[in-house]
C-alpha cells in the first residue's frame, strides 16, 4: 500500500515544495532520515505490519503524521534548532524509549565527508523504488505524496549543488548537531582536510567564519523557479508570533508571505493585541530585509488603520500600490498573465482608498473613490473588481446615512440618478439597485464570498425597508407597503449557504497553508514540556497529540473569511429576531455563533455576540446578572478596545440610573454619549440616535416635557432625512410617552397610532405591542368612560408581551391592566379580586430586580387601593408604606455615584 498516497496533490502542491526548489539545510536532512525510518527501501514479500522499531500501526502512524505535519511547518515558518526538534520527536518517541532521537543524532553524527552526504541522499532513492514483484500490500512512499514530494525535492537540491555548496552544507551541519551536542565536530581525515584545503579558505575550520560567510547570502548555480523561491535572511525581532529562538534560519519568500498573512488575520481579529510602534518596527525590517515583498507595506497600512492612524494608512497606502499593486492583482481574472500586469493596478487602489475614507468617515469622499473605481473597472473590463466596488458602495450607503438624493454616484458609467422618467431615485432605491447588480456579477464570477455578503446584504435592506415599485402609478401598482420577512429569511439562508457553495467546489482541494501544523507541533512541545515537568503525569504523553489534538482541531478546508461571513449570518439572524421581537431566537442564533464561530470571528463581531446575550440578561433577569456578565466581558474584551463593551455599559447605567431616579448621573453618561459620536455629519447615525433618544429620556425624567419633545423631533426629522423608518417607530412611540407624562392624552393619540402603522409595516412585533400598550394609556388619561377600549387594547398586547417581553414591559403591562380594571366602574374589587391584585403582585416582583422606583410606586399604590377596597387595612398600609419608600427614594436619591458602579 501506499503510505500517504496522493496527500497533498502532486508536486504542485507540496506546501510549497514542488513549485520551487527547496533550500537544503541540515533540518531538511533530520526529516528526510526520519522519513527513511518511516518508510524504508521497500522489499519484495514485505509484511502488513510495521517495520522495526515500530510496536503497532498506531504508533506507525504518529510517527508518519509528525513527518507530515513537518514538512508543511517548516516551509510556512523558520526552522527550529536540533534542540527544540529532538524535543517534539521525544513526544512521539515514547514507546520507543527514545531509539528515535539516538538513531537520528546518531545518524547525523556519521555524516563527516561529502561522500557520506552523497551516500545518504542516494539511500533516499530507495524509499520510492518498488521492488519487482512487488503487491498491492507492500509497503512503499508514493512519490507523489506529500513526503515524496519533499524527499524528491531535497534530492534534487542535493544533486544540483556545487561541491562547494556541499562543503557550506557539511559546516551546516556540524553547527546544528552543535547546538544540542557541543562534542559533535567533523572527523579529522587527512584525506577530507586535503581537499577542504585546495577548495575553500584556510580559516573554512572556523565555525563563525564559515557562517559569516553563510549569512552574507551563499547562492549556487541558477536552477529553473529559482526566481520563485527568493531565499531570504531574516532575523526575528521581539513582536514574533512564532516565538522562535533561531534567529540564523533562512525564509523563502513564500513563508515570509504566509507570515504575513498570518499577522494580518491577527490584526483583523484582534487589533488590540498588535503594538503599533512594535509591529511596524518588525514590518520595516522584513521591509529592507526583502524589499521585493511589497505586501509587508500592504500590512503596514492596515496595521495603521486599525489604529486609527489616518495620515499612516493613507501614505502606506500610496506607497503600496506606487511599488506593487500592478504586480500583485487582488483578485483573480479571466484574462491572460501580461494583461494582468497590466490592468488592475488604478481600480483595486481605489477600492482601498474609499474602504479607507468610508473607515474614518469621510462618505464623500468613499463615494468619489467607488465612483472611479467604477468607471476604471468597467473602461478596463475588470468585472471582479466592479463586482466589489458595487458590493462597497452598497456597504457604505447602508452603513453612513447621505441625505442628498441626486448626485450620489456621479460617474456617467454608473447606475445614474433616475430610470428614464425624469424621477430621481432615493438613496434606497440606489442602494437596492447596486446589490442587485453587485449580487448578479458574483453569481456570474463565481466570487462566494461576494455573493454571501451581498445576500447578506439584501437581507438587511429588506429587514430595515419596505420595498416600493420604481413605478408606482397605474392600474398594476402595488398597494403593500410592508417588509417581507420571508425575504429576509430567504436571503440569511442563502447567504449562510456560502459554507456548502464553497464546499462544493473547493473542498476537494486542500487549504492548509501550514498554520494547523505549526499549531500542531507547539501543541505536541507543549504537552511533552509539561511531562517533563511533572513526573506524577507520566501517561499525559500518551494522549498529547494523536488522541486529543488530532481529533478536535482539524484544519478546515475552509478560510477563515467564509466562515466569519457564515456566522454574520447568524449574527443578522439575531438582529432580525431582535426586530420581530423573538426573544428566545435571538439568544439561540447568538448562543450558535458564539459557541460554532468564535475561533473564526473578528474581536468586534465576537464581542457584538457577547453584547446581544448580556442585553438579553439585563432584560428578563435584571440589572444584578447583567453586570456581573459585562465584567467577564470586560475581562476578554477590554472597554478601551471594544466599543461595542463600552456603550453597552453606558446603556445599562444609563437606564439604572433613570430607574433609580439618579438625574445627575444619567445626564452624565449622556453626555458621554454625545462624545462618543462623530461631530461629521452622517457619519455615526445609530449613535448619534442613541445620544438623542437618551437625552430625551433623561429631560422627561427631570418633567422638562417641551425639551424632551424638541429633542426627540429634532431626532425625527434626523431619521426621516435618513430614510431610518425603523427607529422612526421609537421615536414616534417616545414622542407619544412626553405627551402622556404631560397630561396631554390627546395629543400623545397621533404619535402612538404613527409608531403603530410604521410597526406594522415593517413587522416589529413586540414594539407594536409596546404602542398598543401606549396607546391603552393614552385612552385611559382620556377618562373612565374610555376604560373597556384601553382594556380590550391591553388583551390584545398581552400574549405578544408576556411571551417575549422583558421584566420592564411585562410589568408595565401588568400595572395598566390593574388600571384599566379599578377605572372601570363597572367593575368591583370585591368580586374579582385577584383580576387587580394577581397582575399587580407580578409587577411588583419584576420592578424590584429593575430598581424602577416610578413604575413600583405606582404598583404599589395601585395595591393599596385593592386592599382599600377589600377593607384590609394591614395590607393597605404595607402596600402605602413601600409606596412611601420608593417615593422617598425617586424625590430625594442617596449616593448617586454608586450608580456608575457595578
Amino acid at each position: 500500500m501506499n503510505l500517504f498516497a496522493g496527500v497533498g496533490g502532486g508536486a504542485a502542491d507540496g506546501g510549497g515544495t514542488g513549485t520551487a526548489l527547496l533550500e537544503l539545510t541540515p533540518h531538511k536532512m533530520a526529516v528526510c532520515h526520519l522519513v527513511q525510518v518511516f518508510a524504508p527501501a521497500a522489499q519484495a514479500g514485505g509484511d502488513v505490519v510495521p517495520p522495526f522499531p515500530f510496536e503497532s500501526l498506531t504508533h506507525h502512524n504518529r510517527l508518519g503524521l509528525f513527518l507530515f505535519t513537518l514538512t508543511r511547518s517548516c516551509d510556512d515558518f523558520l526552522e527550529p534548532p536540533l534542540e527544540e526538534f529532538l524535543k517534539q520527536l521525544r513526544a512521539v518517541d515514547d514507546l520507543t524509549n527514545g531509539w528515535f532521537c539516538e538513531q537520528l543524532t546518531s545518524a547525523l553524527s556519521a555524516l563527516n565527508s561529502p561522500d557520506d552526504l552523497f551516500n545518504f541522499f542516494d539511500k533516499l532513492r530507495g524509499v520510492f523504488t518498488a521492488p519487482e514483484g512487488a503487491s498491492a500490500e507492500d509497503v512503499f512512499l508514493d512519490p507523489n505524496s506529500q513526503l515524496g514530494v519533499f524527499l524528491r525535492c531535497c534530492i534534487l537540491a542535493f544533486n544540483s549543488m556545487t561541491f562547494e555548496g556541499v562543503c557550506h552544507l557539511l559546516a551546516d551541519l556540524v553547527m546544528y548537531c552543535n547546538s544540542a551536542d557541543a562534542s559533535y565536530d567533523l572527523a579529522e581525515h587527512e584525506d577530507f582536510n586535503s581537499e577542504m584545503g585546495n577548495l575553500m579558505d584556510a580559516d573554512i575550520g572556523s565555525h563563525a567564519g564559515i557562517f559569516d560567510k553563510f549569512h552574507q547570502g551563499y547562492a549556487s548555480e541558477h536552477h529553473m523557479g529559482e526566481s520563485s523561491s527568493t531565499l531570504t535572511r531574516a532575523s526575528m525581532s521581539p513582536y514574533d508570533f512564532d516565538n522562535d529562538d533561531n534567529p540564523t534560519c533562512l525564509r523563502s519568500r513564500w513563508q515570509l508571505e504566509a507570515y504575513l498573512n498570518q499577522q494580518a488575520d491577527i490584526l483583523e481579529k484582534d487589533p488590540g493585541s498588535v503594538p503599533l510602534n512594535l509591529f511596524n518596527a518588525t514590518m520595516t525590517q522584513l521591509q529592507t530585509l526583502a524589499p521585493e515583498l511589497h505586501r509587508v507595506q500592504f500590512l503596514q497600512y492596515l496595521n495603521a488603520l486599525y489604529h486609527d492612524d489616518y495620515v499612516a494608512s493613507l501614505d502606506n497606502l500610496h506607497r503600496y500600490f506606487d511599488y506593487s499593486a500592478g504586480m500583485q492583482g487582488l483578485f483573480g481574472r479571466s484574462l491572460s498573465q501580461v494583461q494582468d500586469i497590466v490592468v488592475g493596478k488604478y481600480e483595486s487602489a481605489l477600492l482601498c482608498l474609499g474602504n479607507l475614507h468610508c473607515y474614518f468617515g469621510h462618505p464623500k469622499k468613499a463615494l468619489e473613490a467607488f465612483a472611479e473605481a467604477v468607471r476604471v473597472s468597467q473602461m478596463n473590463n475588470d468585472d471582479s473588481c466592479l463586482a466589489y466596488v458595487l458590493g462597497a458602495i452598497s456597504n457604505l450607503l447602508s452603513k453612513i446615512g447621505i441625505s442628498n438624493t441626486v448626485g450620489i454616484i456621479s460617474s456617467p458609467y454608473s447606475l445614474g440618478t433616475n430610470i428614464g422618467l425624469g424621477t430621481p431615485l432615493s438613496i434606497q432605491q440606489q442602494l437596492l439597485v447596486l446589490l442587485k447588480r453587485s449580487l448578479k456579477r458574483a453569481d456570474a464570477l463565481k466570487l462566494p464570498s461576494l455573493l454571501s455578503f451581498d445576500h447578506l446584504s439584501l437581507a438587511k435592506f429588506d429587514l430595515k425597508h419596505v420595498q416600493r415599485p420604481l413605478v408606482s402609478f397605474g392600474p398594476n401598482a402595488s398597494t403593500k407597503l410592508r417588509t417581507c420577512p420571508a425575504d429576509v429569511c430567504k436571503n440569511l439562508r442563502l447567504g449562510s449557504r456560502v459554507l456548502t457553495d464553497f464546499g462544493a467546489d473547493v473542498l476537494s482541494t486542500s487549504n492548509d497553508n501550514g498554520s494547523f501544523s505549526t499549531s500542531w507541533l507547539r501543541n505536541l512541545s507543549a504537552t511533552s514540556d509539561s511531562w517533563r515537568s511533572s513526573s506524577k503525569n507520566t501517561k499525559k504523553i500518551h494522549i498529547n497529540d494523536f488522541d486529543n489534538f488530532h481529533y478536535h482541531a482539524q484544519p478546515s478546508p475552509v478560510p477563515a473569511s467564509i466562515l466569519q461571513l457564515a456566522g454574520s449570518a447568524y449574527l443578522l439572524r439575531a438582529t432580525a429576531w431582535e426586530h420581530y421581537g423573538s426573544a428566545p431566537m435571538v439568544r439561540m442564533n447568538v448562543l450558535v455563533y458564539a459557541t460554532c464561530f468564535a475561533d473564526a470571528a473578528s474581536s468586534s463581531e465576537l464581542s457584538l455576540a457577547y453584547v446581544k446575550l448580556i442585553q438579553q440578561l439585563a432584560v428578563f433577569k435584571g440589572y444584578s446578572a447583567a453586570f456581573c456578565a459585562l465584567k467577564l466581558a470586560e475581562k476578554k474584551f477590554p472597554s478601551s478596545t471594544s466599543l461595542h463593551i463600552q456603550l453597552l455599559g453606558m446603556q445599562i447605567l444609563h437606564e439604572r440610573a433613570l430607574h433609580r431616579g439618579h438625574l445627575k448621573v444619567a445626564q452624565q453618561i449622556c453626555d458621554e454619549f454625545g462624545v462618543l459620536s462623530s461631530s461629521v455629519s452622517g457619519v455615526d447615525i445609530e449613535l448619534k440616535t442613541e445620544f438623542s433618544v437618551r437625552r430625551a429620556r433623561t429631560l422627561l425624567a427631570a418633567k422638562q416635557f417641551s425639551q424632551a419633545a424638541a429633542v426627540a423631533n429634532s431626532l425625527f426629522s434626523t431619521c426621516y432625512k435618513y430614510n431610518m423608518q425603523v427607529e422612526n417607530a421609537s421615536v414616534l412611540l417616545l414622542l407619544a410617552e412626553i405627551h402622556k407624562k404631560s397630561d396631554n392624552a390627546v395629543l400623545g393619540l397621533p404619535y402612538a397610532l404613527a409608531s403603530q402603522s410604521f410597526c406594522k409595516s415593517f413587522n416589529l412585533d413586540l414594539l407594536e405591542a409596546s404602542a398598543t400598550l401606549t396607546l391603552a394609556e393614552l385612552w385611559l388619561d382620556l377618562g373612565s368612560s374610555h376604560a373597556k377600549k384601553a382594556l380590550s387594547l391591553v388583551y390584545q398586547s398581552l400574549p405578544m408581551i408576556l411571551g417575549h417581553g422583558g421584566l420592564e414591559l411585562r410589568a408595565r403591562a401588568h400595572v395598566v391592566l390593574a388600571k384599566c380594571h379599578l377605572s372601570d366602574l363597572k367593575f368591583s374589587v370585591l368580586e374579582d379580586p385577584e383580576a387587580v391584585l394577581d397582575p399587580l403582585n407580578q409587577a411588583t416582583e419584576d420592578l424590584q430586580a429593575l430598581e424602577y422606583h416610578e413604575m413600583a410606586a405606582e404598583a404599589y399604590y395601585l395595591k393599596a387601593m385593592a386592599y382599600n377596597h377589600l377593607g384590609k387595612l394591614d395590607e393597605r398600609e404595607e402596600a402605602a408604606a413601600r409606596f412611601k419608600d420608593h417615593v422617598t427614594a425617586l424625590e430625594t436619591p442617596h449616593n448617586e455615584e454608586d450608580s456608575l458602579k457595578y
